[in-house]
């Protein structure tokens, strides 16, 4: 987590509740205009998704039960 989100935490944390779900509103729509079909990664979900693709695991075709 880096420190702006951190950051914005604490301060959603001093808000009151209704002012608190107001703000999440106002996030939730910049996410949207940044990214409306959700299709760019988080930085923590890149790294997972580089470490996978790093060491594969691979399974065999006949490995599989397909009933």
């Amino acid at each position: 987590m880096n420190t702006a989100t951190k950051e914005m935490i604490d301060l959603m944390e001093v808000l009151p509740e209704s002012d608190q779900n107001l703000a999440l509103e106002i996030v939730r729509k910049l996410v949207l205009a940044w990214d409306p079909d959700f299709t760019k990664l988080t930085l923590a979900e890149k790294a997972s998704l580089e470490e996978a693709l790093a060491d594969p695991e691979t399974i065999p075709h006949e490995a599989i039960n397909w009933d």
